[in-house]
């Protein structure tokens, strides 16, 4: 990883960032780093989240961040603010916005594979010592979730206890910086950053990808990091990194929302827009 100081992008079209401990610090968004997402959107960039938290924990964040999409539950669904009220005029700035909420997988689909999940969750709970459900799993539809770090800690054997056993279901797995997220489908961070630029620009990403960054901060990060040559680490990574195949190419002096926060001043800095 080389500092960021080494990093020369050309004009970049927008960002995409992932959210707990990367723009947030002990759970919340922190001044600056909001900041940092308002003179970004000033700049004209494009900007984007993508989680593994869940739809209904990102609602009232796409509704006051100026992003133009949070897409949730590891690519699985996304949530667009809309700008504009029932009579196709601009809301007034700094007013909370209407979402629309779009979905990579139909409902049967959904339904299907949510029951499934469910009887997952349930037996890594009774077979996983200490192995609790996130406390935000009320809001989930697309994946099941526990928490390695958020409200309790799980040691590193209980948290690859839990990935085997989602992976024994048939599903995907993950690991952020607080949960271990399972799911049913092919959508990972990466497919849900592709799907979400055809959705919202019309536009494929994979043409124009060296005008895309993107930030984050563990190993969930991972496809986006091998895949993106403007990929960044907040300087928190470092507690990941000895389970990472693939590193962002720079990394910030600052962890979380300090290091998102140096990121678009870097930006601003070398992209004058």
């Amino acid at each position: 990883m080389k500092p960021l100081n080494q990093w020369h992008p050309g004009p970049l079209a927008g960002l995409f960032t992932d959210i707990d401990d990367t723009l947030t610090t002990d759970g919340a968004i922190t001044a600056d780093a909001l900041a940092a997402l308002g003179d970004l959107k000033a700049a004209g960039l494009h900007l984007i989240a993508i989680t593994g938290r869940p739809v209904g924990w990102s609602a009232p964040f796409a509704t006051t961040w100026p992003v133009d999409a949070i897409v949730a539950e590891n690519g699985a669904v996304a949530l667009l603010p809309e700008n504009k009220d029932k009579n196709g005029l601009n809301r007034p700035r700094g007013a909370r916005r209407q979402l629309r909420k779009t979905y990579q997988q139909d409902a049967a689909t959904r339904a299907r594979q949510y029951a499934r999940m469910q009887e997952v969750l349930a037996a890594i709970e009774a077979q996983v010592p200490g192995a609790r459900r996130a406390q935000d799993s009320a809001g989930r539809e697309c994946d099941i979730a526990i928490d390695h770090s958020e409200f309790t800690h799980l040691p590193q054997d209980a948290i690859d206890a839990c990935v085997a056993m989602m992976r024994a279901a048939g599903m995907n797995a993950s690991v952020s910086s607080i949960h271990i997220n399972g799911w049913y489908g092919s959508h990972d961070k990466l497919e849900g950053a592709r799907w979400i630029v055809r959705e919202l620009l019309g536009r494929d990403l994979d043409a124009e990808l060296e005008r895309w960054v993107y930030v984050g901060d563990s190993t969930n990060d991972e496809r986006m990091f091998e895949h993106f040559a403007h990929s960044v680490g907040v300087a928190n990574i470092a507690r990941f990194l000895p389970q990472l195949r693939h590193l962002p190419r720079y990394v910030t002096q600052g962890e979380r929302g300090a290091g998102f926060a140096e990121l678009a001043r870097v930006i601003l800095n070398k992209n004058r827009l």
